[in-house]
């Protein structure tokens, strides 16, 4: 019985840090999604890289990432356009968490993570995972 508590407090731990971090978002309701991709089919590849032509609107946007323990240990995303050049490296960083019964980690990519476009153009996106094409990650921007 102590054990099953236990495992209930745990859960309840958990479901409170998720709603925490999504509270904490710095996106709203006006938030709009501008790029999206899951990596996680190694045929979106070529050689190596993963690449994609949008159009970027003016304004001010910053990446999120969905990534996990298999993800790419450092990503490396080039967005260019006619007045825009990003040029930004992330490195998969793993936070432990010790509920008392159980551990587990969440995962985020540091970096510079917000920029700016001044004008609405076309622009490639190229996503390098430095060969770890097999591991899962989904890249947004999100106009914020």
């Amino acid at each position: 019985m102590k054990r099953r508590n236990l495992s209930i407090i745990g859960i309840g731990i958990i479901i409170v840090v998720i709603f925490v971090l999504l509270e904490n978002s710095p996106l709203d309701e006006d938030s709009e999604i501008v790029f999206h991709i899951t990596l996680a089919d190694p045929d979106l590849y070529s050689h190596g890289i993963y690449s994609e032509t949008f159009v970027l609107p003016e304004g001010d946007f910053m990446f999120r990432f969905v990534p996990n323990g298999d993800s790419p240990k450092n990503l490396r995303i080039i967005i260019d356009g006619q007045s825009l050049l990003i040029n930004e490296n992330f490195e998969l960083k793993g936070t432990p968490h010790n509920t008392g019964i159980s551990e587990y980690f969440t995962w985020e990519y540091l970096g510079n993570l917000r920029f700016s476009n001044s004008d609405e153009q076309s622009v490639e996106i190229r996503i390098d995972p430095f060969q770890n094409i097999l591991g899962p990650v989904t890249v947004d921007i999100i106009e914020i």
